[in-house]
């Protein structure tokens, strides 16, 4: 079949790699514009952007699919259907029918919960036991359409955003030779989405900061859904510190200490959270300000001067 691709982000890439690998021709990538990022502030192009130029694949990058000409150049590509994955555009229904079989949409969730742009961080910070990715028929609404396909995982008690999006990413880009020939073969058979909807809205920085009056078990979700990126953080000091990896200390404690203190023994960092700093959340790695990643025992070796400090 003909496929036009539309993806930004590395969660994209293996879909792509995965549909050009099963011998379907794709006609056209549409991905978001080159935009300026790093220190050094520059324009880089999107890795499915990166991936297309290798594969000699032609790119478009509207900056919006509301504008006709748009919308008219995809439907001129006359394809059968469009692969849609973490694109980061709301398309209107002109451009969702132009292809001969629509659009299908890759999505890091099981719907109708965590709906929209945040889907596996926000699984992991309610603490959700089961995730998945699901292939929908698009349609008018925020993730609202058939579901086509579906795959499970468990939401390990080490998974990060970044480890699990990996793993959704992989299952999810093997999904697509199975629903492609399905639709070769008019074989589908869409399954409309039961269920209370919830909302993964997208992150928003401000809510990164961590409060260690509250439990222990709610904050290793807390930080293990916002690492790598934005990393939830808090301040030794001056210092602002990133928290890359926890785990929640489950052994029963005394509250002698108040919420943030730092507690170490035998290279066991311990953080005391929780109203009257009653529960306790094991720090595994970390990052200062202006310094790499590091172990926490390193940092609090390196940074906290006793045996009882605190983070605030």
């Amino acid at each position: 079949m003909n496929i036009v691709f539309m993806g930004t982000p590395d969660f994209a890439v293996p879909s792509l790699a995965e549909i050009v690998a099963s011998g379907h021709n794709v006609v056209r990538v549409y991905t978001q514009p080159p935009r300026r990022s790093g220190r050094g502030k520059k324009v880089t192009k999107s890795p499915v952007h990166q991936f297309a130029d290798v594969m000699g694949i032609p790119v478009e990058t509207p900056e919006s699919f509301r504008k006709s000409k748009v919308i008219d150049g995809l439907d001129a590509l006359g394809a059968d259907v469009a692969c849609v994955v973490a694109y980061g555009q709301i398309l209107p229904q002109r451009a969702l029918d132009a292809p001969t079989y629509g659009c299908l949409n890759l999505h890091g969730s099981l719907l109708p919960r965590w709906r929209g742009a945040a889907p596996v961080q926000r699984a992991i910070m309610a603490g959700d036991a089961q995730t998945g990715v699901q292939i929908m028929q698009m349609a008018k609404g925020l993730d609202t359409g058939d579901i086509l396909l579906s795959e499970f995982t468990a939401i390990n008690a080490n998974d990060t955003a970044a480890t699990l999006s990996q793993r959704l990413s992989q299952l999810g880009a093997q999904m697509w030779p199975r629903a492609l020939g399905a639709v070769e073969r008019e074989a589908l058979t869409p399954t409309p989405q039961s269920g209370e909807a919830t909302y993964a809205h997208k992150i928003d920085k401000a809510e990164a900061r961590i409060d260690w009056s509250r439990p222990a078990a709610e904050l290793d979700t807390h930080i293990r859904g916002l690492s790598p990126f934005p990393g939830a953080w808090t301040l030794h000091g001056e210092t602002r510190v990133k928290i890359l990896l926890s785990a929640n200390a489950t052994e029963p404690e005394t509250n002698e200490h108040r919420a943030g203190t730092i507690l170490q023994n035998d290279d066991h960092v311990k953080i005391c959270c929780g109203p009257g700093g009653a529960t306790r959340l094991r720090l595994l790695q970390v990052q200062p300000a202006g310094k790499g990643p590091m172990p926490a025992s390193d940092f609090v070796r390196g940074y906290v001067q006793d045996d009882a400090n605190t983070f605030e």
